[in-house]
């Protein structure tokens, strides 16, 4: 997950954000070997915020939200994300499937019900709230680049030394 983070991170570095300007480096007339250090040095928090930016850029970028619009649908944007990675939090990730009981693996796949559920919900929710901000096709196609960033992510993930088969994918 970490050299799937640090890629996303050199692509951001490559567009215009407030954050890298923040940093005061000429980000897009750097090698890329000076831009992985550089992120590499980062402290977590600051690589986060680079990425959050990444991810808002590449939306309003992807939709061709217009350019009065956009503060609003970035905030926006960053509530439901937010939203999102709070219900995913809930759901406990043991991968040791083989050592469970019936009883424990139906459990949790009841969980992963339920998360899903209010994954979905909360789509549901701030496509309205979306669409008061930007057009329904927009919307779509926010949820459709949102899994697209998704799958480029989940396929960089490369198999590890020793590791014969790829990473499992989260349920």
């Amino acid at each position: 997950m970490k050299k799937t983070l640090l890629i996303l991170m050199i692509l951001l570095i490559a567009s215009t954000n407030s954050f890298a300007q923040e940093q005061k480096y000429d980000w897009k007339k750097m090698k890329p070997e000076q831009r992985k250090e550089l992120i590499q040095n980062m402290s977590p928090d600051d690589r986060m915020k680079l990425l959050k930016q990444f991810r808002e850029n590449m939306m309003v970028e992807e939709l061709e939200v217009a350019e009065d619009e956009q503060a609003e649908f970035k905030k926006l944007f960053a509530e439901y994300q937010d939203k999102q990675n709070e219900i995913k939090k809930k759901f406990k990730t043991d991968e040791d499937y083989d050592n469970m009981t019936d009883e424990e693996a139906k459990q949790r796949l009841n969980e992963s019900f339920e998360i899903g559920q209010q994954l979905l919900d909360n789509r549901r929710v701030y496509s309205q709230k979306f669409m008061k901000v930007i057009k329904p096709q927009q919307v779509l196609q926010m949820y459709q680049t949102e899994g697209k960033m998704r799958n480029k992510i989940l396929d960089k993930k490369q198999v590890g030394p020793g590791n014969t088969s790829p990473q499992r994918r989260r349920p």
